[in-house]
């Protein structure tokens, strides 16, 4: 009999998030039970205390961390057991702690763990008793600068209690690889590890039970097997599928794997396993296949945080911000530099998403005086199999890499401990091949090894235009004198135009100095050679949404991204959507609001992918520009095309119009084979009249994590954003939710994200709003001196 039949004795996995107490500093004695912290803080998990500070150019993060504080802070939560739960074993898993935890039950002092950015666990079941238990941890991210960007402080990730059978599978004991996929079948192989520590030998059977989305059982299978009292055993079992439905970047099926123990007709243990059935390929000349069909990465690079809601990101916020990638044409994103939250590797899995996964951003050779060097020799390969283990199973994980920029890749044994980490990989995933981001490849003043290029599956370049004659030479000079390497762009500048809508002339009135007609053009250049060279697997920018840190006061955060830190794209996300979309679209800047610049020449610019675009001013034209790219050769004989030829104006990815300003609007009319498709409006606006809001949902669930983004824009008598607006709005909420966050993208602005006030910034603010654990409406009112306010309501239901 299959578990269908029989008897459910499984294993139990709890969230812990909610009511924990907590305090800022250290407290001598918080680790014991009679410990009073009645007057502690109570709050939910996730939780970032850094993002809750102030901004202070003189805080030890610096620049690196962005200006924020970081110290000590301590958690207590009770649980309770019961008499029953004590015939079990009894593990919590904290999914990332920012960094330096100890954790305790009931005074008894379970470890320390180091790395902010590993999953880990511990067994309490020695130490528990019928009734309440106490858990206490203390977090210690006072040792600063420790990191090159923004980490967050405290138990930023989730945290689960399990309860298991004393004969149980091991935590993250399973492992599936899909090694022969066709359209017609394909074969599931499963490796599940199974501890014994019940006292006595057992018989028992193994299930591997794979259901389709929507829960029919697809194939299954059964192993009897023995396994002796304190024994660990694993066990493969395959599955065969029949027309299997293949996980894909626009079509990312998932299955359910139910990994079954039964004793006696009891189901003593299950866990399940999203899998999604896939097939990669890297091959040296033409790059990589997924699934048989050639695919080119368009990748972003990502940092962990969130903007507004700092490194305890819920992942409402991720799928927002992955779909507005997504609508961008990325298809593949590396986890730039750590491990990201367990979550976040479901949404890939989800969404369709190709991901790098990468664990370290430094070895040996620090980069920060308290950085992860000092951990390294005697965590790293605890960190590294930890991740694995975890992220193994997700269909979205391509490729892993071992490390970002590391120092080491220049050093005579540098390829040695390159070795090291590589074995590691291959051996506990030799399913995927493993990468590095190397940022020294022909640099002057020492440059990456060759022995360290050769010890990688895939080379990975950093910047590979960054010196000399590979500004416009890029990979052929490597590819021909090493023509079995793999290639991949690991890291590269990406075309973000600075500050959203930070458009300027200059600083002389009378003369026209655009700050945004030029960065574009290295980028452009980078993607022509990444999309016509084959071999090139893909190339990740950086980064796909900006990041707090690694900046330079005032500014708080970076200005890299595509799109800011409230998820609103700048100029640069519509050049990536004209290269990786099909759908016609058109993207005109700078805005069109210059009083006191009327008759000179600024420059207009226009993203699009339309072969031709008009562009009107007040209904004048000024003429019509083209682009094509690639470019098309002869077909069919001499002087003869497979399609209308263009003609195109520009070599360049982008067109450009000098106008002479005259307040109006400005129109461009696209075309593709002479037929238009679309057409793109921006005007010169009036002064602000009013707040509009907008919401990316009107329903959120009672769970006390989902979330509801506002958009909040000031908007002139039309209707039109006013792209120069700084007003101060003013948010009330009512209801079942609470304010977690307001942003406005501006890098220079130090309020408080944990506020309910917040300027908008050229037109534009963002507010984050979560979830009670009761159902009802949440309403939120904006208002502004001298606007017309607003408000919007949401409805949360169970």
């Amino acid at each position: 009999m299959f578990s269908a039949q029989i008897q459910d004795q499984g294993r139990e996995r709890l969230s812990l998030d909610f009511n924990w107490k907590f305090q800022l500093g250290d407290h001598k004695g918080a680790e014991k039970i009679s410990f009073d912290d009645s007057n502690w803080r109570i709050l939910d998990l996730p939780h970032d205390w850094s993002i809750e500070g102030k901004y202070d150019e003189n805080e030890p993060t610096g620049s690196s961390g962005g200006y924020l504080p970081t110290g000590i802070g301590w958690y207590r939560r009770s649980i309770d057991i019961s008499k029953n739960d004590l015939k079990k074993k009894v593990f919590i898993e904290f999914d990332g702690i920012y960094m330096n935890s100890d954790v305790w039950i009931n005074g008894h002092h379970l470890g320390n763990y180091p790395f902010g950015y590993s999953s880990f666990y511990y067994e309490l079941t020695p130490y528990l008793s019928p009734g309440q238990n106490i858990i206490a941890v203390r977090v210690d991210n006072s040792l600063q600068p420790n990191t090159r960007w923004y980490s967050g402080s405290g138990i930023y990730r989730h945290v689960w209690i399990t309860k298991k059978n004393p004969l149980h599978i091991e935590h993250w004991g399973v492992y599936v690889t899909t090694p022969i996929v066709t359209k017609d079948s394909a074969c599931v192989v499963t490796k599940t590890s199974i501890k014994n520590k019940s006292g006595k030998n057992k018989r028992i059977i193994l299930e591997a039970i794979l259901k389709n989305s929507d829960g029919v059982i697809i194939a299954k299978t059964k192993t009897p097997l023995n396994i002796d009292s304190g024994n660990q055993e694993t066990i493969s079992q395959k599955l065969n599928v029949k027309t299997p439905q293949l996980w894909s970047i626009n079509s990312p099926n998932l299955y359910n794997l139910h990994t079954i123990l039964v004793e006696d007709k009891n189901r003593i243990d299950e866990v399940v396993t999203k899998v999604g059935i896939r097939e990669i390929e890297y091959d040296v000349d033409k790059g990589f296949f997924l699934n048989g069909e050639h695919v080119k990465m368009n990748g972003v690079c990502l940092h962990h945080d969130g903007g507004a809601v700092g490194a305890a990101v819920p992942i409402k916020v991720w799928e927002r911000r992955l779909k507005i990638l997504k609508e961008m044409g990325c298809n593949a994103i590396r986890t730039s530099h750590n491990p990201p939250a367990p979550e976040f590797l479901d949404l890939c899995d989800e969404m369709g998403f190709l991901v790098m996964d990468e664990p370290f951003d430094e070895w040996r050779i620090g980069k920060r005086k308290y950085g992860y060097y000092q951990y390294f020799d005697e965590w790293w390969k605890k960190d590294l199999v930890s991740m694995i283990h975890r992220d193994r199973n997700h269909p979205s994980i391509v490729l892993w890499s071992a490390g970002n920029e590391i120092p080491e890749q220049k050093t005579e044994d540098g390829h040695g401990l390159l070795k090291l980490l590589v074995d590691v990989f291959h051996e506990e995933d030799p399913a995927r091949l493993v990468t590095l981001g190397c940022d020294n490849i022909a640099a002057d003043g020492g440059a990456t090894t060759l022995e360290f290029l050769k010890g990688l599956d895939i080379v990975g370049y950093n910047y590979v235009d960054r010196w000399h004659e590979r500004r416009e030479l890029y990979y052929s000079i490597d590819r021909h004198a090493h023509p079995d390497w793999k290639m991949i762009g690991t890291e590269s500048t990406s075309n973000s135009g600075g500050i959203r809508g930070g458009y300027s002339l200059g600083d002389n009135p009378n003369v026209v100095n655009p700050n945004y007609n030029f960065r574009m053009i290295d980028t452009e250049q980078l993607w022509k050679f990444v999309s016509k060279h084959d071999y090139v697997i893909g190339d990740f920018m950086w980064t796909g949404i900006g990041y707090l840190g690694e900046s330079v006061w005032p500014a708080k955060n970076d200005n890299f991204g595509v799109m800011d830190l409230c998820g609103f794209p700048k100029d640069g996300y519509y050049f990536y959507k004209s290269q990786w979309t099909s759908e016609p679209m058109i993207h005109l800047f700078p805005h069109w609001n210059w009083q006191g610049r009327e008759g000179q020449i600024i420059p207009v610019l226009c993203y699009t992918n339309c072969d031709a675009v008009e562009l009107f001013l007040n209904e004048r034209s000024f003429g019509e520009k083209r682009l094509e790219f690639p470019r098309q050769g002869n077909s069919g004989g001499w002087n003869l095309y497979d399609k209308p030829q263009i003609h195109p104006t520009t070599s360049d990815l982008h067109l450009q119009w000098d106008v002479s300003y005259t307040p109006g609007t400005l129109k461009a009319v696209g075309k593709k084979g002479g037929k238009i498709v679309f057409t793109k409006e921006i005007r010169t606006t009036d002064i602000p009249y009013a707040i509009k809001l907008k919401v990316d949902r009107k329903t959120i669930v009672a769970d006390g994590r989902d979330v509801v983004h506002v958009e909040v824009l000031v908007v002139d008598k039309n209707d039109n954003i006013v792209p120069t607006a700084n007003n101060m709005v003013y948010f009330t909420l009512e209801g079942e939710g609470k304010i977690i966050g307001v942003d406005n993208g501006n890098p220079f602005d130090h309020d408080s994200y944990k506020g309910n006030q917040r300027s908008v910034f050229n037109g534009m603010g963002l507010v984050i709003i979560q979830s009670t654990q009761n159902s009802g409406e949440i309403k939120i009112v904006a208002k502004s001196e001298g606007l017309k306010s607003a408000e919007i309501n949401c409805s949360v239901i169970k």
